[in-house]
């Protein structure tokens, strides 16, 4: 064992020089997160996205690489968020026919859902005396990773920080909204969908398809819409009142 970890080591720097490593060391840790959320009894509070990036941290720190060589084997990983998000229109277009019987609360829902999603995170982090860069970097944690990252990066915020409250934001979203529901009596799979995606953004939009294709739909919808609403407003926004 001691020779294979030298051997490791020394093909260490090589591996880093490549997305190889990256790559692999993700897929390790989905698979892992994968079926420890199924022995789990595929929990809500848990879903395989946020087992997956702390066993990811704990293999970083046990193989003792930097996350900045990982964040950069791992850049075209981020870049396939974008066609994965836009492949969510396959199912939008499937349940076309519910959408369209509901375009008008939709449309007032969505910027009015947006704007608040954005604020209550602001107002929180600003009372309790956070930086321009931290306000920045949470305005946008409601929003898809892909664009939410394109946000980011107009408004000065931190990467990190922005991934880390994105994490936070869709596990907490895909529990209360459930939640919710269940306590105010709600079993519209298109509202519970699309407060999922609104709120949740991609990981919620994955907890609706569980429920129902119907949800999936929504959910993907709110999604879009949302981030669409959000990387239109929030940089004018936040330039206008000085936060940035």
């Amino acid at each position: 064992m001691t020779e294979l970890a030298e051997r490791f080591q020394q093909l260490l720097p090589h591996l880093l020089g490549t997305p190889a490593l990256a790559v692999l060391l993700t897929l390790i840790a989905y698979f892992l997160s994968l079926g420890i959320f199924r022995r789990l009894g595929q929990p809500a509070w848990c879903p395989p996205v946020l087992l997956a990036a702390v066993l990811l941290a704990a293999l970083l720190m046990l193989l003792a690489i930097d996350y900045r060589d990982y964040q950069q084997g791992a850049d075209w990983l981020t870049f396939l968020l974008g066609p994965a998000t836009v492949a969510l229109g396959v199912p939008l277009y499937q349940q076309f026919h519910h959408i369209r019987a509901l375009w008008r609360p939709i449309l007032i829902t969505i910027p009015l859902a947006a704007t608040v999603a954005a604020l209550y995170a602001l107002v929180i982090a600003w009372a309790l005396g956070a930086s321009g860069e931290v306000l920045a970097s949470l305005a946008p944690k409601s929003v898809t990773a892909p664009i939410a990252i394109g946000i980011n990066e107009q408004i000065g915020g931190s990467v990190s920080l922005l991934m880390g409250s994105l994490l936070a934001t869709g596990v907490l979203a895909s529990l209360f909204v459930e939640w919710l529901a269940r306590w105010l009596g709600v079993s519209d799979d298109r509202l519970i969908g699309l407060t999922l995606g609104i709120n949740g953004h991609a990981i919620g939009t994955v907890r609706a398809f569980e429920i129902s294709a119907i949800a999936g739909a929504f959910s993907s919808l709110g999604m879009g819409l949302t981030g669409v609403f959000t990387a239109l407003l929030l940089p004018f926004a936040l330039t206008t009142l000085g936060v940035i």
